[in-house]
């Protein structure tokens, strides 16, 4: 036994022991001396920047994955703002955080390198779900006033959960709050988040759901981009604010929410007005019923002091009343004045009218006459016998108009302005 332990210990003086922090220098040497400086390809996981400036985040394939930090001197030489599943090349030199003794990559410049296998999936099923009306505003509903209940849809373990609940109970701990649990994370997310609000839709006791989770990476919010989430989300019979991440977070399930909100305690607040808000609401209303009774209750009072001095005087009410009536009377006589002159007038136009169309139907026919006589005269065949002619006619009175109607010896008849006078044709002849 004790030759054994003579040979083990003669065995291990052969092997270097080394302190903790010389073997990391060692091997930080090593990578310095082997691979730097170094360029990667990979997927950005977990981005973060810190209040100093310093970015820090993984790197990642399929198969594996590297720490990385970029300090605040490269960071701001950046031409675009890095976010989870973008696919980059990075240049740095690969090294040891003695700390923690992990591996790290310190970056010196990124660039992007097209995007990354989850943030392509995430475009495609976007691009397909708008396509299909999923996301228009005229299917967004508006979140009501004065919900009967609000339902609030995530882990029983979330961080988030105690957020909601908390900013509930002080703006309106009147309002009853039902959680709908379900995993926020994993394989089995994304089932039982639809599972969930099913269970919210069957039981019909919200008027608005919660669908919440506290921020992560892109693959730790990956459940809320499910395209059966997203088409359950769309069939909800209530409104559906979406508080998942933090503000910079996009998911699917927030463009098929009727509202997004930037965190889970702002999804409660967008829901929930402060009682105070609606306690001042009411004192104003009352006050302004009170207001409203006591202007009523004064002219009421007046009224009924007006009344009051009637009563107490009746000679003095019926005065006025006398007044009134002998006020009435006089503008009625007024009235008929007017009218009977009015009327009067009218009748004296119409007896004028009437005798000047009288004169004039009757001249009128006077004039025709007149006018009638004078063209019978101008036709009339003395007129022409006074400037001299002669009307001839043979014996049988037959008017001679033709030289070729008489003949030799033949008796005629020559009528003249004053009488007539016989002739013998004595010989007759052309013109």
């Amino acid at each position: 036994m004790l030759d054994d332990s003579t040979d083990l210990v003669q065995r291990d003086s052969s092997v270097r022991l080394w302190p903790v922090s010389s073997l990391l220098k060692a091997i930080a040497d090593s990578l310095e001396a082997r691979f730097n400086p170094v360029a990667v390809q990979g997927e950005i996981s977990g981005f973060s920047r810190a209040a100093s400036g310093h970015c820090y985040f993984s790197l990642k394939d399929d198969d594996g994955q590297i720490r990385c930090a970029m300090f605040r001197r490269a960071a701001t030489l950046l031409d675009f703002q890095p976010r989870d599943g973008q696919w980059v090349e990075l240049r740095g030199r690969l090294g040891v955080y003695e700390a923690r003794g992990e591996l790290q990559l310190i970056v010196e410049s990124m660039r992007q390198a097209g995007q990354g296998t989850l943030f392509e999936q995430f475009l495609k099923l976007k691009a397909k779900l708008e396509a299909e009306g999923l996301f228009k505003a005229d299917r967004k509903r508006d979140v009501p006033l004065m919900p009967r209940g609000i339902g609030v849809v995530t882990s029983l373990g979330a961080a988030a959960l105690h957020d909601v609940v908390t900013a509930l109970q002080r703006r309106v701990p009147h309002i009853p709050t039902i959680i709908y649990p379900a995993s926020v994370q994993g394989v089995q997310a994304a089932g039982d988040l639809r599972d969930a609000l099913l269970k919210a839709y069957q039981r019909c006791e919200v008027d608005v759901l919660l669908l919440v989770r506290g921020g992560g990476a892109m693959e730790d919010l990956w459940a809320f981009n499910d395209e059966s989430l997203a088409r359950t989300i769309a069939e909800s019979p209530v409104p559906v604010i979406c508080g998942v991440g933090h503000e910079t977070d996009f998911t699917i399930a927030d463009f098929c929410a009727d509202m997004r909100a930037p965190t889970p305690t702002a999804a409660a607040e967008l829901c929930a007005q402060p009682q105070a808000v609606w306690l001042g609401v009411l004192a104003a209303m009352a006050t302004r019923l009170q207001n409203g009774l006591d202007r009523q209750v004064q002219t009421s009072s007046q009224r009924l002091d007006i009344v009051a001095s009637n009563l107490s005087r009746p000679s003095h009410y019926v005065t006025r009343q006398h007044a009134r009536l002998a006020s009435y009377q006089q503008n009625l006589q007024h009235a008929q004045r007017t009218t009977v002159n009015s009327l009067q007038n009218r009748l004296d136009a119409m007896k004028t009218r009437l005798s000047q169309a009288v004169a004039r139907g009757s001249a009128l026919p006077k004039d025709r006459l007149t006018q009638a006589n004078m063209r019978l005269e101008l036709l009339s065949p003395q007129l022409v016998l006074r400037r001299g002619y002669a009307w001839i006619a043979n014996t049988e009175g037959q008017a001679i108009t033709r030289v070729s109607q008489t003949r030799t010896g033949q008796s005629v008849r020559a009528t003249l302005m004053d009488g007539q006078v016989d002739l013998t044709v004595s010989s007759p002849r052309l013109i």
